[in-house]
């Protein structure tokens, strides 16, 4: 088969249509060298996931996810089967994320709820039981602090998610409903 090549100012073309455009050499560039399984479960490299994100870190909306192959290398059972494993593989990470972020805020809600507790019981103990002075102070100096640092951390968690979940959500998210394609060059 002749190969055809495009002029640089095609690729260029090419390049400033879509908004993520990676140049590969072959198919295999997109995964693990490690990973010898065939496309469809293979895992994805690390290299493109990196790569992927500094592309899109600054992209808002419907992104177009543009692979440039050689002319010789193209397959378009490979790519069909490349666009379902990358689908997959951004919405499993992105459910996961979500799911990851729930428990996060759960566990935010927990610690306001044992910190509400906490200072339930403090005000309960030490105004309706019979105690001396001494054993309301240590109750109230170790119940005060402990109530508020649960309740403060909670509100914490629930307004502000830890950069890098926040980050990776976003980064999921984004590319679970990103146009793939594949062109030539």
């Amino acid at each position: 088969m002749a190969k055809e090549v495009l002029s640089s100012e095609a690729k260029k073309e090419i390049l400033d249509e879509s908004e993520i455009s990676l140049v590969l050499d072959t198919y295999d560039d997109i995964f693990s060298d490690f990973d010898p399984r065939h496309f469809s479960t293979r895992a994805l490299s690390q290299d493109f996931l990196l790569e992927a994100k500094r592309a899109s870190r600054d992209k808002d909306g419907g992104i177009e996810l543009r692979f440039l192959i050689p002319v010789g290398e193209r397959n378009v059972m490979h790519e069909s089967l490349i666009k379902q494993r990358l689908k997959e593989h951004f919405v499993k990470h992105n459910l996961n994320l979500l799911n990851d972020i729930r428990n996060f805020r759960k566990k935010a809600g927990l610690l306001i709820a044992v910190g509400a507790c906490l200072g339930l019981i403090d005000v309960g103990l030490v105004n309706f039981i019979n105690m001396s002075d001494l054993a309301k102070s240590a109750v109230e100096i170790i119940l005060q602090p402990a109530s508020w640092f649960n309740i403060w951390v909670g509100i914490e968690h629930l307004m502000f998610l830890p950069d890098n979940m926040a980050e990776e959500e976003k980064f999921y998210r984004k590319m679970a409903h990103a146009h793939i394609s594949f062109a030539p060059y």
